[in-house]
């Protein structure tokens, strides 16, 4: 093992601590002994003959439910709140640890736990996507069916929880794929965020004591020898390319005596033990029934505590107001108006974005520059100092600000984030994201039409910074915000710029700007809003 990990040992399994674990019988499973034919005996787990060979590759992924439209897609049950009204994580992923040997139903059991679960936003992350890079000398012995890929050295554990520690803590983390007909790992890694459940698979899961620390649950999946070397044969034919006496000679070699010594000793430590794998309906209930609960108790309102805080404060330093010149008043004027025509409303928004983002722009670090005119003597200028800038709008009212950044940053990158409001809890939800890759590295505008209680725009700065960009590199732009929204984005999130171009005192029972704008998105789009909350103009109900 690498560093000062050392996973564990038949040699320490007596110092392990004693768990109590609870052993499930039920359901359906496999006959390992008796009848030669039918459905439920072994020979149907062998491949047919002649079948042809897929191309196997370590799988982590999410499983929530979603639409796909296009090149989009959107996750029609969004996920609540992870932070408290301080901006801070106040609760952590839910992580459940599958232990058990090669081929026991680890992956059955995991996706049976998310189908019966029914919660936004789960993720399967596998074991297998851990494996170590091979040497050429491993490589040869891979080939060969000589190297033992059963054994803890063949995994990456400090990576595995470092990802994971990440994944807990709700950040944006990337995931190796690894090449099972190659014995490598694949160029591009596989992006993970936004977890609310973590189900962790894998032979060797419980082989790390970090790892263990990491767990909320424990369950190893107990399933008989014969069956497991059954499938395995099935697996590793048809889907990484092996031969039939090549598996079975890795099999006794290394297979069976690893599982021996590494894996069976660790289903002691395991808070549940599920005989037979998937078809165990009744542990599985079990395990569902325990993860409701425990994300029952890890709930949160934020939107409630900041429409009830009481902001006595003066406005933050952090916030930048466009001069109220006469042509700004003016324009808001046309746009505030009720009986200004959808035409009138989108034109004079337009030129009002395009001053707002303007503004905006003239907080970006910048650097002495000097350059050369065509007549010859030298001009000393200033030009952009950062990596590079980044629009991020909040769909849908959010997006109609992108053409005002579009026409006066070049080359500008654009990400999305959709953020609709649960009509039953009042509580902003995560829908959808796509930002651009290594944004951590850009400096940030962030675009919203309106912000009232700033519920949607606290969550899209936290998308932000999970995706590792620095606080102080966000600006949030806004055409109208309310004071309790200022107030809860700058005490939330200090580092913040926020930018707008007028500041209302108050919010309705609606959690709508007064005397606002009324519903931007409607206005703009020429829709009819029937949602009964409003924040941030994201609550309705996306046009696929």
């Amino acid at each position: 093992m690498e560093g000062s990990r050392q996973p564990y040992s038949s040699a320490d399994m007596t110092t392990l601590p004693d768990y109590t674990s609870a052993r499930i019988s039920g359901g359906w499973a496999l006959h390992a002994y008796g009848g030669s034919g039918g459905e439920d005996s072994l020979d149907r787990l062998l491949p047919p003959m002649n079948t042809p060979r897929r191309k196997s590759t370590s799988q982590s992924k999410t499983e929530p439910p979603f639409l796909r439209t296009g090149t989009r897609t959107i996750y029609t049950a969004g996920r609540p709140p992870w932070y408290d009204e301080h901006g801070a994580q106040s609760k952590e992923a839910f992580i459940i640890g599958l232990c058990g040997g090669s081929a026991s139903g680890k992956t059955t059991v995991a996706n049976k736990i998310i189908e019966d679960l029914d919660v936004p936003w789960v993720v399967l992350l596998s074991m297998d996507s851990f494996y170590k890079v091979l040497s050429p000398a491993e490589q040869t012995l891979a080939a060969s069916n000589d190297y033992n890929f059963d054994h803890p050295g063949s995994f990456d554990f400090e990576l595995l929880v470092t990802t994971l520690r990440k994944l807990k803590q709700g950040k944006s983390v990337k995931i190796p794929v690894y090449d099972f007909t190659t014995h490598s790992r694949q160029k591009d890694w596989k992006n993970l965020y936004g977890a609310s459940v973590i189900i962790f698979e894998g032979i060797m899961s419980f082989a790390d004591k970090e790892l263990l620390q990491l767990m909320d649950m424990k369950v190893f999946v107990d399933t008989d020898s014969d069956i497991r070397l059954v499938r395995r044969l099935r697996r590793d034919i048809m889907e990484r390319g092996r031969d039939m006496e090549g598996v079975i000679k890795q099999y006794n070699k290394f297979v069976k005596p690893s599982f021996d010594q590494y894996i069976e000793p660790t289903m002691r430590l395991a808070d549940i033990v599920v005989p037979r794998g998937g078809g165990n309906n009744v542990a599985i209930d079990l395990i569902v029934h325990h993860i409701h609960s425990q994300l029952e108790e890890r709930e949160l309102s934020v939107r409630a505590v900041l429409a009830s805080a009481q902001q006595t404060q003066p406005l933050p330093q952090t916030l930048s107001v466009l001069e109220s010149t006469p042509q700004v008043r003016g324009l808001h004027t046309i746009i505030r108006n009720k009986e200004t025509s959808r035409d009138e409303f989108i034109f004079y928004s337009k030129r009002l974005m395009r001053l707002l983002i303007e503004h905006a722009l003239t907080f970006l670090p910048s650097k002495p520059c000097t350059v050369q005119t065509p007549q010859g003597p030298e001009y000393e200028g200033r030009s952009f100092h950062g990596k590079g800038i980044t629009g991020v709008s909040i769909l849908r009212a959010g997006e109609t600000m992108e053409p005002a950044l579009r026409a006066v940053c070049k080359d500008v990158r654009i990400g999305k984030i959709l953020i609709q409001t649960n009509l039953d809890s009042g509580e902003p939800e995560l829908h959808y994201l796509r930002l651009p890759k290594d944004i951590g590295e850009d400096h940030v505008i962030l675009m919203d039409s309106t912000v009232s209680t700033g519920a949607a725009a606290m969550m899209a700065v936290r998308v932000l910074l999970d995706h590792d960009v620095r606080e102080e590199n966000i600006l949030l732009v806004s055409l109208l915000m309310a004071e309790l929204g200022v107030h809860s984005v700058a005490y939330a999130f200090p580092c913040v710029k926020i930018i707008t171009t007028a500041v209302d005192k108050s919010i309705d029972n609606l959690l709508q700007v007064i005397p606002g704008i009324g519903d931007f998105g409607d206005r703009y789009f020429g829709t009819d809003g029937t949602a009964k909350w409003s924040d941030d103009d994201d609550q309705e109900t996306p046009s696929y």
